[in-house]
């Protein structure tokens, strides 16, 4: 009698809403949802899979000025990835930069933002990353200068640049404010590309140095904050978020790092949390002051025969895409007028663009990306400094000229 009820009972259940199995199960996998999306959110893939490999099974390099280090395998292999790991040991890496041995990881591994990550998150990424396909890979081990290897050195860096925080609202703000904050220094952690490095590789801590602008893999990460000559501090909200959401506006086109981010990251986000993102930055740049101004002037930045060579160039290569007043094809074709872009300080992402060309993203609304060419094996050091120069004081811009040397040294860093 009992082995007849149990079945019934259990379809009884499961006609009323379910039995408490397939409940938990339910729940399971509303966690591996969630951990996914935030997963997405922190750019995770980025710099734990390798061009061509298994995801997440990391070994991809990353480079630093002291050398480089090789990102993690994250997926639940038992020898080589977290198969051996639980929540508790995953958080302690997320919150502290401690891994499961207790060794302290290199802040390449961005823990210094993941530390405002709450345990429920924490733990979702958690099970999410528990769910991958394990992949044995044994990742090579840092190579830096010595005695950077020694791992114990980083008690003082920590002492000096890190310390473990729960993140804390701001209970003068809005709640999109709050979550925009929450992701833009934690799980996004947009300062790592976006701030200045001291000279031990931390982000400056002066407030205004925040967001000024930065290095990641050989480009210029723009400021965040600023206004219309170099940052971003006039975008809209809307800009901010056609752009992350996009790839593209009508001001900018996402290329290099950013393609990627936008690729693998920030198309996948919710509106409501792109948004949020947007509240968060905006705030942020009407705080700062305006870090940069277009009094430069053309006479003062070209000669003559700088002029007439760049402008030569620019008629007979740029033109065609960016149109002869440099105004470009509406989320198209990004124009160069009045582009913060163009105007940076440091011209070495405009000379790099140049050289190497780039590729915008697809996403849903831009299905086709359209692909700058390269001029690196057509246009000499000098035609290069004088194009870009000519675009930096043109179209009403207004930058520091491009010497030749600026050119050969960006050259011979590809």
């Amino acid at each position: 009698m009992m082995k007849i009820a149990l079945p019934v009972l259990a379809a009884l259940l499961a006609l009323a809403g379910g039995t408490t199995a397939s409940r938990a199960e339910d729940n399971d996998w509303s966690v591996i949802q969630r951990g996914l999306y935030l997963t997405r959110a922190g750019d995770c893939a980025a710099c734990h899979t390798v061009e061509g490999g298994k995801p997440f099974a990391g070994g991809y390099p990353l480079k630093t000025p002291f050398g480089t280090v090789y990102s993690a395998n994250l997926t639940p292999d038992g020898d080589t990835g977290l198969g051996t790991w639980d929540e508790g040991d995953f958080y302690r890496a997320m919150n502290a930069g401690r891994s499961k041995d207790g060794s302290r990881l290199y802040p390449a591994f961005p823990y210094t933002h993941f530390t405002y990550v709450t345990r429920e998150d924490s733990d979702a990424i958690f099970s999410y990353l528990q769910t991958l396909q394990p992949v044995r890979n044994r990742v090579s081990k840092p190579d830096l200068v010595w005695p950077l290897s020694w791992r114990f050195l980083m008690i003082g860096w920590n002492w000096l640049n890190f310390d473990e925080k729960s993140f804390v609202p701001d209970a003068g703000k809005s709640p999109a404010y709050n979550r925009g904050k929450y992701l833009v220094e934690g799980l996004m952690h947009c300062g790592m590309c976006h701030s200045p490095k001291n000279v031990i590789g931390a982000e400056e801590d002066d407030p205004g140095d925040r967001f000024a602008g930065g290095m990641a893999e050989g480009w210029l990460a723009p400021p965040l904050v600023g206004g219309s000559r170099e940052g971003i501090g006039d975008w809209s909200e809307d800009d901010l978020v056609q752009y992350l959401k996009y790839g593209r506006n009508g001001r900018s086109i996402a290329f290099g790092p950013m393609a990627q981010v936008v690729s693998l990251s920030t198309q996948h986000m919710t509106d409501d949390d792109l948004q949020a993102v947007a509240t968060y930055l905006k705030d942020i740049a009407i705080q700062q002051q305006d870090r940069g101004t277009k009094e430069t002037k053309q006479a003062a930045q070209m000669s003559d025969d700088v002029k007439h060579v760049g402008a030569l160039v620019y008629a007979t290569q740029c033109s065609a895409c960016h149109r002869a007043d440099g105004k470009g094809v509406p989320n198209m074709l990004p124009p160069l007028a009045d582009s913060s872009f163009v105007q940076a300080d440091h011209p070495r992402s405009v000379i790099r663009l140049i050289l190497e060309g780039g590729k915008g993203v697809a996403t849903s609304k831009f299905p086709t990306p359209h692909k700058m060419p390269a001029f690196d094996w057509k246009l000499t050091d000098d035609e290069v400094a004088a194009v870009a120069t000519y675009v930096r004081n043109s179209f009403g811009n207004g930058a520091p000229a491009v010497s030749a040397d600026d050119v050969e040294e960006v050259r011979k860093a590809q």
